[in-house]
């Protein structure tokens, strides 16, 4: 390190200074990322020898200011970090791009340069790492005031008015977006405060250049432009709240992006162009170099993209699964044996889906209108199901876990720790019953039905549905050691946490796009209809669009996946607990009864495990999803697991029954 700050004292800035620093980086880069003291301890060593060096600091403000006064710098504040006018999709394939075929190293732009410096992909970890206090003496250790080239530091703030000007013309553009405007309560009422912010903002530039060239002290105030920024916070918050009520699209989370990150940009610039002198100027040159170095290591990192740009989408989507996971919760015992009247319906309907099911593979049809045939027999028999009312009790994990993650970040709000870790408990306890009792409903009427139609067609038509050689192979994958029954469970468990995300986004799409309004509107159908039962069509749609669409794609996910996988020759298809279980009893018709015991003992014990597997994958990756939407983790609800356990250790018969109600007299006896 004091060799590359040695070579610095003889060498001129004009000639090696990129060089140079970067070699100064590459020294005090700690071997291992995460070392966090070998980081700081590198700073302090840096800072120590400028301290106790004149020559040492004064050449390397010299290369500094060098670099910053002969590279393009207005790139550097106002695109990196900040997303560029361009749709989520068009930045998702750009960044693709980029990451397959990067582009040309300019090294007369500031930005390329301070990408080459922090060329490590990691190089945030550390540097964000070391405490305030240890850059802040850095800083000092600097003595910038120590005959410092004023016209270097001129040339910067002119680029710095020139990025204040471009970022505040871009605020002005993204917040007068005819989505922005339609989705704010009252876009059309006041003047907008992205406007006027602009309209500042280029007053200031243009006096602060006045006083440059006049060679005067800068004494332009900034604090009108700073309550404006406020203001288009305020609007970006209303919209964001209207968008709870009316649905989010990804163009309308992409822009609300957009403004806070111009917001915040260009509110740091115009602190630091400032004359008013602050302490809080070193603390945002601070905050602004980190932030630079973590989006120019992240620049093409294709996750970035997708967690801040659909992060209000998924929040949205997850919301509205979340609701409608509310009445897959029986908290009564009327509401449990409801459930199980509502699940034993789809199992009755679900024994004649697996009919078909079988018939359809009979028929030898060509490969793709096969897998067709399949899929809208599941898309056709879910949504029957849904029509009528039934429950199918693998649906239910992907809307219950939103709801447990909206509990979570309804409480965690709160301050009061143990109510917050009953009341979790408590609805995890109540979705346990509720799903025990839908997948006993499935089953023991699935089962059943599935037998009865099985004899019907063996003594109505004179031959079982399926032969010997169909049965030993719906056996064979039932036996969970013998086949790839559990990973094909699992794939079927995220075919059932993906049906959950597309109720949720087709609920949200319906209230964002008004399909309701638009259809009741309709004037052919009103002609047709009358305009009751078309206002009733409108509410019907409103209600249940996004369930029969979740329905619908998750029929077709299960009827396609098989084909796909033969296509393809991967080893991928899909079990259904459901299903698995009829498929069960039409193999026994099969072989009249004559089964041998452990073969029924496999299956059984098959269809149970294929059941758990379909819960754990769809309830965990939904869990997951509505998590992160909130900005929480597994962290957050890691201390339900004791409660949980000594609730099933208190009252096990819980997690299967509603416990009695407590009659009023009983309850004053408590007390």
């Amino acid at each position: 390190m004091e060799a590359i700050l040695r070579d610095m004292t003889t060498t001129s800035s004009e000639t090696r200074a990129f060089e140079l620093l970067r070699d100064l980086i590459d020294a005090i880069r700690p071997r291992d990322v995460n070392d966090a003291q070998a980081a700081i301890n590198g700073v302090q060593a840096l800072t120590y020898l400028l301290e106790a060096h004149v020559e040492y600091r004064a050449a390397l403000r010299a290369h500094l200011l060098h670099l910053l006064a002969t590279r393009r710098q207005v790139s550097l504040y106002t695109d990196t970090g900040v997303f560029s006018n361009e749709s989520f999709f068009s930045a998702l394939v750009k960044r693709i791009g980029h990451r397959l075929l990067p582009p040309v190293f300019n090294p007369a732009s500031l930005k390329d340069l301070f990408g080459a410096m922090f060329h490590r992909k990691n190089d945030y970890v550390w540097l964000e790492a070391i405490p305030r206090e240890v850059w802040l003496d850095l800083g000092r250790s600097l003595h910038m005031g120590e005959e410092t080239d004023q016209d270097s530091i001129n040339q910067t703030r002119l680029q710095a008015l020139e990025a204040a000007q471009v970022l505040s013309c871009r605020l002005s553009a993204i917040g007068v977006e005819p989505e922005i405007i339609q989705n704010h309560p009252d876009g059309d009422r006041f003047e907008s405060p992205f406007v006027r912010q602009n309209v500042e903002t280029l007053a200031y530039i243009e006096g602060y250049r006045q006083d440059m060239i006049e060679k005067r002290l800068p004494d332009e105030d900034v604090k009108p432009i700073l309550v404006l920024l406020d203001q288009c916070e305020a609007f970006v918050s209303r919209v964001r709240k209207s968008a709870a009520r009316n649905g989010v699209s990804v163009s309308l989370t992409y822009h609300l992006l957009r403004i806070s990150q111009h917001i915040e940009r260009l509110r740091t610039v115009l602190l630091l162009l400032d004359p008013a002198s602050s302490p809080e100027k070193a603390d945002l040159m601070i905050d602004a170099a980190l932030t630079f170095v973590r989006a120019e290591n992240r620049r093409y990192a294709l996750r970035d993209v997708f967690a801040e740009n659909t992060e209000l989408l998924a929040l949205q989507v997850t919301e509205h699964a979340s609701h409608t996971g509310e009445h897959y919760i029986a908290d009564t015992r009327a509401e449990w044996g409801a459930m199980f009247r509502s699940a034993a319906g789809a199992g009755f309907v679900v024994g004649f889906m697996a009919l078909f099911k079988l018939l359809i593979g009979k028929a030898h049809l060509p490969m793709l209108l096969e897998a067709l045939a399949f899929g809208l027999n599941y898309a056709f028999g879910f949504m029957l199901i849904h029509m009528l009312h039934c429950t199918v009790a693998t649906k239910q994990p992907a809307m219950t876990a939103a709801r447990i993650a909206g509990a979570i970040h309804q409480t965690t709000r709160q301050g009061k720790k143990s109510v917050q870790l009953d009341t979790l408990t408590e609805l995890i306890v109540k979705v346990g019953r509720t799903q025990f009792v839908a997948i006993l409903g499935n089953v023991v009427v699935a089962m059943p039905v599935a037998l009865l139609i099985a004899l019907a067609w063996k003594y109505g038509v004179g031959t079982p549905v399926i032969d010997a050689d169909k049965a030993d192979h719906l056996l064979h994958d039932l036996n969970p050691v013998a086949s790839l029954a559990l990973f094909h469970a699992a794939i079927a468990g995220v075919c059932l946490f993906l049906s959950g995300l597309i109720s949720g986004y087709y609920d949200n799409k319906a209230i964002y796009n008004q399909i309701p309004q638009r259809i009741a509107a309709l004037p052919w159908l009103n002609k047709l209809a009358g305009e009751a039962r078309t206002f009733r069509i409108a509410r019907y749609i409103e209600n249940n669009l996004g369930a029969l669409a979740g329905n619908f794609y998750f029929g077709m996910m299960l009827g396609v996946i098989g084909t796909i996988g033969v296509l393809l020759g991967l080893p991928i298809d899909i079990r259904h607990i459901t299903f698995s279980s009829a498929y069960l009893s039409y193999s026994e018709v099969t072989y009249n009864f004559g089964l041998d015991w452990q073969v029924v003992l496999v299956s059984v014990a098959g269809i149970a495990l294929i059941g758990l597997t379909n819960l754990l994958v769809s309830f965990s990756l939904a869990l997951w999803v509505a998590l992160r939407a909130r900005r929480l983790s597994l962290v957050n609800a890691r201390p339900l697991a004791g409660k949980l356990f000594r609730h099933f250790l208190s009252r096990p018969g819980d997690f299967f029954v509603p416990p009695q109600p407590v009659a009023e007299g009983e309850k004053q006896d408590a007390r």
